[in-house]
């Protein structure tokens, strides 16, 4: 019988099978061991994720043992842990926390930036000493969206290298209870780092403001009292972890999309109008955020189930993104795939903030990549994915091309 169990090893190398089964044999499953719904068709998801009125964000009113059993941890982590954010609060505080920070990833600001990124992607990609050779992940996939969001904070380049090995010890932590004690304990220590770091920041940038978000949050709390310093730090600290690790997994995974299937990469290559549905694409096919959850407002009937208020509501949105009945052919990437209303950035009022930025960030860099890149080819035995269930991403991907034109400038 189909099941979903966070300790299979598929569900790091190959999680779709799994997906399916439970797709087609239990759509709506009550997992006993983790005391939690998981629902795997698009239209449950999108349901769930539409209805913020019975479906909390608000984690910490989990009736679930398991849940419960991170309360230390959570306690432990800094204003991160204890200081409710955008991404685990419901309106109104939801609509005061996001409101603040909405202003600076629209898409007229985000266009704005392009040719900057643009600079930046070229920049990572002349400094490398083969041109036709790099690690897609550890040569832009990382540094690209860490330098973005860390300039948009306001973060000194100097610490940007400490601050995606603090992003990515408090990603690792995703799954919880079923991550290793060491890596719960890294990520615990990486979040009062990082705390740390950001209040000292923030004092500077009272004294002396600049033009960067950090600054404008100040001036707006500092106006209008609408964000505790707590908050302060836990919004600027949610938007450099999501801001970063998931773009660096759509980056790394889309590449791979790419190289499996060379007659989509050539399509792309001939019809570079094709960039945006292929990037969307690239998201429903290889989700960088495979789960998200909600937590039971009341109790309610739910396609023939009772979901009991407190109850854990696990949302497996990358199943949703191969539901045969949203998306036809579903196991199969195509660059041009339209319509493709994937589920990769979530819906409702909590869809990603940061999706425009990202979606900037990803088309740039495939477009610099197949310049640079004309006929890649994956330079790897075995693929090592990263450790979390809940955050799908490689954690290297060496690649080369026979024929590549060198360093060139987009200028």
């Amino acid at each position: 019988m189909a099941d979903f169990n966070p300790l299979d090893p598929r569900l790091r190398a190959d999680p779709y099978s799994i997906y399916r089964e439970l797709r087609e044999e239990a759509p709506v499953y009550w997992q006993p061991m983790m005391q939690t719904w998981i629902l795997t068709r698009y239209e449950d998801n999108l349901a769930v994720l539409r209805d913020h009125a019975a479906f909390s964000s608000e984690r910490t009113r989990a009736k679930n043992a398991l849940v419960q059993q991170l309360e230390s941890f959570r306690l432990s982590s800094g204003p991160l842990g204890t200081t409710p954010t955008m991404l685990s609060v419901d309106p109104p505080a939801h609509t005061r926390m996001r409101s603040l920070a909405n202003k600076a990833f629209t898409p007229r600001v985000v266009e704005r930036s392009r040719p900057h990124i643009q600079e930046i992607a070229d920049e990572l990609l002349d400094a490398l000493p083969e041109p036709g050779t790099l690690d897609v992940v550890a040569d832009l996939a990382v540094p690209l969206p860490m330098i973005v969001i860390a300039e948009v904070l306001g973060v000194p380049a100097s610490d940007r290298e400490r601050f995606k090995g603090w992003s990515s010890d408090v990603a690792a932590s995703l799954g919880g209870p079923f991550q290793p004690p060491d890596v719960l304990e890294k990520a615990r220590n990486s979040s009062n780092e990082i705390a740390d770091y950001f209040r000292d920041l923030m004092a500077r940038r009272r004294r002396e403001p600049r033009d960067d978000l950090i600054s404008a949050l100040i001036a707006a709390e500092e106006q209008g009292d609408l964000l505790s310093e707590d908050e302060l730090i836990a919004t600027c600290i949610l938007l450099l972890i999501a801001g970063n690790e998931t773009t660096t997994n759509l980056i790394g995974n889309g590449m791979l999309a790419l190289l499996r299937n060379p007659e989509q990469r050539r399509r792309l290559q001939a019809d570079p109008s094709l960039i945006e549905t292929a990037v969307d694409e690239m998201l429903r096919y290889e989700s960088s955020v495979q789960m998200t959850s909600r937590i039971v407002d009341h109790d309610i009937d739910f396609q023939g189930q009772r979901f009991e208020e407190g109850q854990v509501v696990l949302l497996l949105l990358a199943a949703a993104n191969r539901d045969p009945a949203q998306f036809p052919d579903p196991e199969r990437f195509d660059a041009g795939r339209r319509p493709n209303r994937h589920l990769a950035f979530g819906q409702g009022i909590h869809y990603c903030l940061g999706a425009p930025l990202a979606l900037a960030e990803a088309q740039i860099a495939f477009q610099t990549l197949l310049r640079r890149l004309p006929e890649p080819e994956g330079a790897f035995d075995q693929l090592e994915w990263g450790q979390s269930f809940i955050l799908r991403g490689l954690k290297r991907l060496p690649v080369t091309s026979q024929k590549a034109p060198g360093k060139q400038s987009s200028t």
